[in-house]
């Protein structure tokens, strides 16, 4: 099978080789509102100090949200309200309040004003310290202040127990999907290293 090469690379909106990612929901609060969307475009940054970081469009609702209140959560849910992250990336906060519209429930942050989803299996609250322009997006740094997660879907390692909870995969073009319990391995690197 021969690989496609493109070099005139202008726009990746219609390229989707780096999918599947990890679908999330960032949530953002100022002046009274709240908000919540969709994002496949984030990733950890580092461990000490603790960074995270997502990127958006800056025409979004939450990035002014963002923007005003410095702080914004990351939500990760498991596969069976994959609805809600459609619906969410769906519609703008600023014409409908999604919570309301959507009936999301809420935990309590400690050290944000950002909702943190009860449906969320693990949220990461986060104080922004860096907002940077990269074409169309801004790409949004936090600092991860408090950690939210359900103990029981967590190996004691503090891995997410695939027994217990299926993520939700982003494909790209509004497809969804999650992982097979049957294709979890442990693949030790040093073992690996070796040569295979």
């Amino acid at each position: 099978m021969a690989k496609v090469i493109k070099e005139e690379v202008k726009d990746i909106a219609k390229q989707f080789q780096h999918y599947p990612g990890l679908a999330a929901l960032v949530t953002a609060h100022a002046k009274g509102k709240d908000n919540v969307m969709a994002v496949a475009w984030h990733t950890p940054l580092s461990a000490s100090p603790p960074l995270y970081g997502i990127t958006i469009a800056p025409k979004r609702f939450t990035y002014q949200l963002i923007s005003e209140s410095k702080e914004f959560a990351i939500n990760f849910l498991p596969f069976e309200v994959a609805e809600l992250v459609a619906a969410v990336g769906g519609c703008s906060g600023s014409e409908v309040d999604k919570f309301q519209k959507f009936n999301i429930a809420k935990d309590r942050s400690v050290k944000t004003a950002a909702p943190i989803l009860k449906a969320a299996y693990a949220a990461y609250e986060c104080q922004l310290v860096d907002d940077r322009e990269y074409g169309d997006h801004r790409f949004l740094v936090g600092r991860i202040v408090a950690v939210h997660w359900l103990k029981e879907v967590f190996t004691a390692e503090g891995q997410l127990d695939m027994n217990k909870v299926n993520p939700i995969l982003y494909l790209g073009s509004d497809v969804y999907l999650t992982t097979s319990k049957d294709t979890v391995r442990l693949l030790d690197r040093e073992v690996y290293s070796k040569g295979i």
